[in-house]
């Protein structure tokens, strides 16, 4: 054996080493970061939570994709404790920093106070439902318009026959806008038969509406919309099953969450309704344009593949974070908030989880009432039915 062969060996391989030592290795890329604002803790946290975990599942397949040209993007996201004035604070911090793109909040207090800062940029997209921008503006709602909830919501009713409605409302930004919406559908013509036997109102630090819910239980109503969002809505509960008020209920879709469908189980209404954009499963029953079905199908993959059940606190992130990530897609990397405005106020087609969207049809929301279904919950499967077709009428069975 050649005794020298382990020398050069080791001279070959000291070699190939100062060779690799001089190359240079391209850096990794630099996240592109996407402020968002969520009530991961408060009342809404309900809602905060379940949006969290949808953008942390849209950041893997958003970075799957590409990212955003070649840049893998990142959701920081902050806690604004179901807090408007928090909601404000952070708003600020994050408008010194002259971001294209804001996310968030989840409700209409937190959002609307957040408003006014975005009078030149960012883009903030919210993702309550409840709030309703100005044509134009830089701020965008995310999801289907609580107005467009309330008349599906009333026609699946008149449609049943349940004509004699009671209303109940938080006395917050929240429960305000229900009445507005509600108000605005029962000006539609064809709900002329529509009679509000009784009008309630709480507040969301009430821990008892036992007088408001006896009132409504003596005006004899054959159904109810009780509406507030959270820990509030669960007050009302109790008292719907302490008072023996035994009549449909319906509820904002904000509260479409199975956390709450299982804290409350016990004091759950028997017949519980919730108008909401068309996102749940719904095999067998209804089927949706074929695009929004595609992208449900992506929707439910991506969170099957995490033994994830998403509710409705993921579509309201989910849909408006592809759809801003789109935009960032097609404009440089450095887009200013103008660029970003004006790419989302001229977009339709987009096929999201929610529906097709089309913002010059629909300004700062992109979804119509076509969007909009009827579901209940089935206690026994644990999951949200679909009972309308897209409108409010019923499926017949």
């Amino acid at each position: 054996m050649n005794k020298r062969f382990p020398t050069r060996v080791k001279a070959m391989l000291a070699a190939v080493l100062i060779a690799l030592a001089m190359q240079t290795f391209p850096a990794p890329a630099r996240a592109l970061d996407i402020d968002v604002i969520l009530p991961k803790t408060g009342g809404a946290a309900f809602l905060g939570k379940e949006e969290q975990k949808a953008l942390e599942l849209a950041e893997v397949e958003i970075n799957k994709t590409g990212g955003v040209h070649g840049q893998p993007v990142h959701f920081v996201i902050l806690d604004d404790q179901s807090s408007p004035q928090t909601s404000v604070q952070l708003g600020n911090r994050m408008v010194a920093r002259a971001p294209s793109i804001l996310l968030g909040s989840s409700l209409v207090s937190s959002c609307n106070a957040m408003s006014p800062l975005m009078k030149n940029g960012p883009v903030m997209y919210c993702f309550s439902p409840g709030i309703h921008p100005q044509q134009g503006s830089y701020v965008f709602s995310a999801s289907v318009s609580t107005v467009d909830v309330a008349r599906a919501q009333i026609q699946y009713f008149r449609m049943r026959g349940w004509t004699r409605i009671a209303l109940m409302t938080s006395a917050d930004a929240t429960g305000q806008d229900a009445e507005q919406s509600i108000n605005s559908a029962l000006a539609d013509p064809s709900n002329k038969d529509i009679v509000i036997v009784d009008r309630a109102h709480f507040n969301v630090t009430d821990v008892s509406v036992a007088a408001q819910i006896d009132h409504i239980r003596a005006s004899n109503p054959q159904a109810l919309i009780a509406w507030s969002t959270g820990t509030p809505i669960a007050t009302v509960f109790k008292g719907i099953i302490g008072a023996g008020l035994d009549v449909p209920v319906a509820t904002g879709f904000g509260n479409m969450t199975y956390a709450q469908m299982e804290q409350y189980a016990a004091f759950l209404p028997k017949d519980l309704f919730i108008a909401s954009p068309g996102w749940v499963r719904h095999a067998g029953v209804l089927t949706l344009d074929p695009k929004v079905e595609e992208a449900q199908k992506r929707f439910f993959d991506t969170f099957d593949g995490a033994h994830m059940k998403p509710d409705i606190g993921a579509t309201l992130s989910w849909d408006p974070a592809m759809i801003v990530i789109d935009a960032l897609r097609h404009l440089e990397l450095n887009a200013s908030p103008a660029q970003v405005r004006e790419y989302l106020t001229q977009l339709k087609g987009f096929a999201g989880v929610n529906g097709i969207y089309d913002f010059p049809a629909n300004p700062q929301r992109g979804l119509g009432g076509d969007s909009v279904v009827v579901t209940r919950w089935n206690a026994t499967q644990q999951s949200f039915e679909m009972v309308s077709k897209p409108g409010g009428v019923p499926i017949s069975r």
